[in-house]
């Protein structure tokens, strides 16, 4: 079986085991069982030069588009003109053949420049996936970390730079299009996670806002902070200049009705 080049360990990925699994086989107990088998799964990223890492390994050693093994330029052109970088992917999900994944790199490595990012592109996938109180988790830890920073930080020591909620809420993605929270919400059809924002980072008028929205934030104890001098989520344009609403217009479905309301754009 073939190693990985960059640490030369098999090309498998050790799972942690489940607590509630090794507590009922008595591992860490005088009980005498033997704790739970430690499981593996694939983890090989077979390059075209025929070099194989594991996906982490090749996150921490990736030059552009060069092999960090043997040096080989592995850009290949696709069919539409665009670069690409295809391997054989064997993992967890399975094999694939031939994926391209040039993306996936790009995007770790612009959040190796900038780690404090990772918070807001995981803030958009919950946007995207309609998760209301994992967007409200996101702000309400993103308070807490900042009290506990001004808290532990000593004289002459400077911490790494913190996205508050304010600016996470109207974080655009540099290397997604520029899309908003807004923008997400808006494309996966999530009505509520829409409102949401809109309750939290817009001017909106608090008339337009249904009583359910009101009753569900107070439940979730979230409310509408001071919006003077604030940018206004609504007017925020994706990297082809589209606002939410824009995007709305073009998807219809669950947005008939909200385009022209001044609900997705001022």
């Amino acid at each position: 079986m073939a190693a990985c080049v960059a640490c030369k360990q098999p090309l498998v990925l050790e799972l942690e085991p489940d607590e509630d699994e090794d507590i009922e086989m008595g591992g860490g107990s005088s009980s005498g069982k033997a704790p739970a088998t430690v499981e593996t799964v694939p983890d090989d990223v077979q390059l075209s030069c025929g070099c194989h890492f594991h996906w982490d390994c090749l996150l921490e050693a990736y030059q552009i588009t060069q092999c960090p093994n043997c040096g080989k330029d592995l850009a290949t052109t696709s069919s539409n003109g665009t670069q690409q970088l295809l391997c054989n992917l064997h993992n967890e999900g399975g094999f694939q053949e031939n994926l391209d994944i040039l993306p996936l790199l790009g995007e770790e490595t612009y959040l190796k420049a900038y780690p404090e990012e990772r918070k807001c592109r995981a803030f958009l996938e919950f946007c995207r996936e309609g998760d209301v109180k994992a967007v409200i988790g996101l702000l309400q830890d993103d308070e807490e970390e900042d009290e506990e920073d001004e808290d532990d930080m000593q004289e002459g020591e400077q911490l790494g730079r913190k996205i508050g909620p304010d600016e996470l809420l109207r974080y655009q993605d540099p290397i997604g299009d520029m899309q908003s929270g807004l923008h997400a919400a808006v494309q996966a059809g999530s009505r509520e996670v829409a409102w949401l924002l809109l309750l939290l980072a817009s001017d909106l008028d608090l008339l337009q806002f249904p009583p359910e929205v009101f009753q569900e934030a107070e439940a979730l104890g979230i409310m509408r902070g001071i919006t003077e001098g604030k940018t206004d989520i609504r007017s925020l344009r994706d990297a082809d200049g589209k606002s939410a609403e824009d995007l709305a217009k073009d998807i219809g479905g669950v947005w008939v009705g909200w385009p022209g309301t001044g609900r997705l754009s001022i």
